[in-house]
Order: C-alpha cells, then sequence, then structure tokens
C-alpha cells in the first residue's frame, strides 16, 4: 500500500511539473530586442533625475569643432529647473558613432501644478572635436530620440 501510495504522489508531481512548461516566444520577438547599450549612466546630482519624455532633438557642428545639441522635452509639473544634458560615459568609442545623453532637470522641492510641462535644453558638446560623433540618442524616463548629425526630428 506505501508503495502504491509514493508511485501515485511521483506520478502526481510529474504530471504537475509539465503543466508550468513556459511556452516559446514567439520569433518575431527575439527580432525586436533591443540593442544592448554599450555605456553606462552617469552620477546625477542630488534632485537631479531623467525628464518625463524627449519629443525631438538636433544636433549640429559647431565652429569651435565640437556639437550643438538641443532637446525638447516634458517634464511630469511644472518647477522643473537647471534642464540640461548628462552623457553617459563609454570605454570605448560606440562603434556606430551615436553617443547616448541623459536629458535631466533639477526636481522641484515643493509639488508645482500637475500635468505635462514643456522644456527646453541646449549645450555646445567640445568634448570630442575630432569628427567621431555622428549623432546623439537622447534618453528620458519613459522614451529616447535618435537624431543623426545634420538631421533634425520632426
Amino acid at each position: 500500500m506505501r508503495r502504491i501510495l509514493f508511485a501515485a504522489g511521483l506520478v502526481a508531481c510529474v504530471s504537475l511539473s509539465a503543466c508550468n512548461k513556459p511556452a516559446d516566444p514567439p520569433a518575431d520577438a527575439a527580432a525586436a530586442a533591443p540593442k544592448k547599450s554599450l555605456a553606462r549612466q552617469a552620477s546625477m546630482y542630488a534632485g537631479q533625475e531623467q525628464v518625463q519624455s524627449v519629443q525631438s532633438g538636433t544636433i549640429t557642428v559647431a565652429a569651435g569643432g565640437g556639437v550643438d545639441i538641443a532637446a525638447k522635452a516634458t517634464t511630469d509639473g511644472a518647477g522643473w529647473t537647471q534642464v540640461g544634458f548628462l552623457p553617459r560615459v563609454y570605454a570605448a568609442t560606440p562603434p556606430d558613432g551615436v553617443y547616448e545623453i541623459d536629458v535631466v532637470a533639477q526636481k522641484p522641492t515643493a509639488p508645482g501644478a500637475a500635468g505635462p510641462t514643456q522644456v527646453e535644453a541646449k549645450a555646445a558638446w567640445d568634448k570630442y572635436k575630432d569628427g567621431r560623433v555622428k549623432g546623439v540618442k537622447f534618453i528620458s524616463k519613459t522614451n529616447d530620440v535618435t537624431v543623426i548629425l545634420g538631421q533634425a526630428t520632426p
């Protein structure tokens, strides 16, 4: 009797373990996997956060050899200050020449009016004057926008 109960329990366990088998992912899900970043996020100052979203950006060659970058973004409320850029840290030059930059702002100390607020950031980026920058990927909390040198996003 003991052996029968043990065998029945073993059969039940094997049967139930087959029920939790994960389904194979669809073939197109593997093709849509995001490209892995070669950069790491730089440290932010206290109170500094990524903006909610980025709508558009531009990158142009500056007269001094660097690039001028600009982005239009949205914060999740009023009162955000010091909107700017925080370039990500790379161990080596990106193979495609597109550098990643976080669009950041100083969070308000007191809650402001709720609702999306449009902000704009502009800066001269003269770290690389040798022409290695082919584009910039502006990154926010919810999305990113990639701009190739000389082109603007809609």
